[in-house]
């Protein structure tokens, strides 16, 4: 730690690994598609897993035990996450430019949307469902925030925390239930390709949000977050899960509603 309050990081080979490793996880994906090999998938994946767990393991390190995270440090990891969130904002928006472009698309030409023969589901069951897990997750996890920055009740993040991940693991289980009872699959046209790529994006990222809030309900037991000011981890996490629930609200208006008044 220089006199500045920068944080010059050590040499860490986990850069390069997770480099390599979503190389052999795209070339994999790709392979797959075509020839239906998936072992260079699997490690590739393998490979990142493995990666992000050693590297979150470090920076958990850093800012805990040995204090490199001071309020200069922690303002550029906020930062750094919100450009991160920007970035994956701009990366669903694509996919809606793309859902937008087929349904005008056919529209303009006479067509219907949902094609025929697709039977798109009804609102009022389980996207309804999902919406408010999601929007109660959100509650919750201000809830979660509110208690480490003002009052610091341990016993209250662990609770809020806790309710938090049982409602996004639950808002998946729902997801996977409704994919297995859905009468079109991602090769039904333009609106099943879209269907399936932006709910299961999205679907991946509550997988990895809820991965987030797992360690940070492993970090508030053992106390690392012990000020209101030092919790960076957390904040980050709770950003990243406000800006699932957003990206849900829009995938619900736009791909559950109208599909189905259309």
């Amino acid at each position: 730690m220089s006199r500045t309050g920068y944080h010059l990081v050590d040499m860490s080979p986990w850069p390069l690994t997770a480099s390599i490793g979503a190389f052999c996880l795209t070339c994999g994906l790709v392979s797959f598609m075509h020839y239906g090999g998936y072992k260079l998938a699997f490690l590739g994946l393998l490979l990142v897993l493995v990666t992000s767990v050693v590297w979150w393991t470090d920076v958990v390190t850093e800012g805990t035990m040995m204090g490199c995270h001071t309020s200069l440090v922690a303002r550029g990891l906020r930062i750094g996450m919100g450009l991160f969130i920007l970035s994956e904002a701009a990366f669903f928006l694509s996919f809606f430019w793309a859902f937008f472009h087929c349904s005008f698309g056919a529209l303009m030409q006479m067509e219907s949307w949902p094609p025929v023969g697709v039977k798109a589901f009804k609102v009022y069951g389980i996207p309804v469902l999902n919406t408010g897990l999601l929007l109660a997750s959100g509650v919750t996890v201000t809830w979660t925030h509110k208690a480490v920055q003002c009052c610091h009740n341990s016993k209250e993040d662990l609770i809020s925390l806790g309710l938090t991940i049982f409602l996004g693991l639950s808002f998946t289980k729902v997801q996977l239930d409704e994919y297995l009872t859905c009468s079109f699959s991602i090769w039904d046209g333009a609106f099943g390709s879209t269907f399936f790529v932006m709910t299961g994006f999205h679907g991946l990222h509550v997988i990895v949000g809820s991965l987030f809030l797992i360690v940070c309900f492993f970090r508030c037991m053992y106390d690392h977050f012990y000020t209101g000011e030092n919790h960076v981890g957390l904040q980050s996490a709770i950003w990243y899960w406000h800006f699932v629930d957003v990206v849900w609200i829009f995938v619900f208006t736009f791909v559950y509603c109208w599909g189905f008044w259309s």
